[in-house]
């Protein structure tokens, strides 16, 4: 996968696939490319999909200075400058979700429309301490609990199923691989924590979609209606029954990617 150096001095690894109108993929939380799954292929069959490492995960260099939710937004829109994509559709999951809404307050020239997946403007306490919980083992060096702790991510149905550990597999080079990599990912946690968008969230302009799932702890639904509610005209989508969780994406891949791509298609970049 390529790298560029960007103007907020890191180099960054990303991924473009397909053809179609730009759309950007901003990572959650302790992850790389590779845990969207196969949402890049589905959605590179409509868009020209351009998938980012954030810095110090993944393949993309740390850099200096504190990492943020707003530091990574800004991280998000120098990679679209030194592309030369002027405007492009974001989807953000989780931390990505986050920054998303701190683009499209910063830059909305550049953002337009956004599918917020998983998402949340303000933490509050059961929020907290769900996302203190899967910090933990990231600031202890403990990766094996770190992974136990990710299950919390993915549906009952899910982590009950023979080869569930199988159908992680795949995935685990996304994860944290080094020190380095944990150190940043406790700095991620500490961003989500402090994250904080929803009194400014009703001065985003760009067409919205919220979207979570009933069984998603991380970013539970009340949180996600919240973000809806504070941006003008959002839309707000529930999923549920088995495979609503935090993983939807990669449990319920097929409604996921469609509710996307139909989404993206009410809104096209010229409008």
């Amino acid at each position: 996968m390529p790298r560029t150096t960007v103007r907020t001095g890191v180099d960054l690894n990303y991924e473009i696939t397909g053809s179609g109108e730009p759309l950007l993929l901003i990572m959650g939380t302790s992850g790389a490319i590779a845990l969207w799954g196969e949402v890049i292929a589905r959605l590179a069959q409509t868009h020209q999909v351009i998938a980012m490492d954030n810095r110090g995960l993944g393949g993309s260099d740390r850099g200096v200075g504190p990492i943020s939710v707003a530091s990574m937004a800004e991280d998000a829109s120098a990679l679209l400058e030194a592309l030369e994509i002027p405007r492009a559709h974001v989807l953000g999951w989780s931390l990505g979700s986050a920054v998303a809404q701190e683009l499209a307050l910063a830059h909305p020239d550049q953002v337009a429309a956004t599918v917020m997946f998983g998402t949340w403007g303000r933490c509050d306490g059961f929020q907290r301490s769900i996302l203190s919980a899967f910090r933990l083992p990231y600031v202890l060096r403990d990766m094996d609990s770190a992974l136990a702790v990710s299950g919390l991510a993915f549906s009952p149905q899910l982590l009950d199923h023979p080869d569930f550990a199988s159908m992680l597999e795949p995935m685990l080079p996304a994860f944290p691989q080094n020190e380095a990599q944990m150190q940043v990912t406790v700095e991620q946690w500490d961003a989500d924590l402090a994250h904080d968008t929803l009194d400014r969230l009703p001065g985003i302009t760009a067409p919205t979609l919220v979207v979570v799932g009933e069984q998603d702890l991380l970013t539970p639904p009340w949180q996600a209606k919240k973000v809806a509610d504070a941006i003008p005209g959002a839309r707000f989508e529930l999923i549920t029954g088995p495979g609503s969780s935090h993983g939807m994406h990669v449990e319920r891949v097929d409604e996921f990617t469609k509710l996307v791509a139909d989404f993206l298609s009410e809104h096209p970049l010229g409008r």
